[in-house]
């Protein structure tokens, strides 16, 4: 849980380097938040998982961008998920990559505690 607050309050932040263990453990909490949501949209809650959804937009998208920071990539990459079929192949495979070692021009290098 501590990597989803760690996320959160970095809600608008775009610059410097979020780690691969901080992303991954942000998207399963969301994921799971996200499975919440939908089980209460199924019993009329709609506006719950709508409004979770829609505050979730930036902060995810922050993330990715400091993701690939972390990678050395500039946070444009991030359009690359959107070509069909490869795109968020590669988007994938850049996620799953192990940080930069040392310091790029993002910043030095994300550490592993909160």
């Amino acid at each position: 849980m501590q990597w989803y607050i760690r996320v959160i309050k970095q809600y608008a932040i775009f610059d410097g380097r979020a780690s691969r263990l901080e992303y991954w453990m942000f998207m399963l909490i969301n994921f799971l938040f996200g499975l919440v949501g939908l089980i209460l949209s199924l019993v009329g809650l709609r506006i719950i998982f709508d409004l979770y959804s829609l505050a979730m937009i930036i902060p995810s998208l922050a993330l990715q961008v400091r993701r690939l920071h972390d990678i050395s990539r500039s946070g444009w990459w991030f359009f690359i998920g959107f070509v069909p079929f490869v795109g968020g192949i590669v988007l994938f495979i850049f996620d799953v990559l192990p940080s930069y070692p040392g310091v790029n021009v993002y910043g030095p290098i994300p550490t592993a505690d909160a």
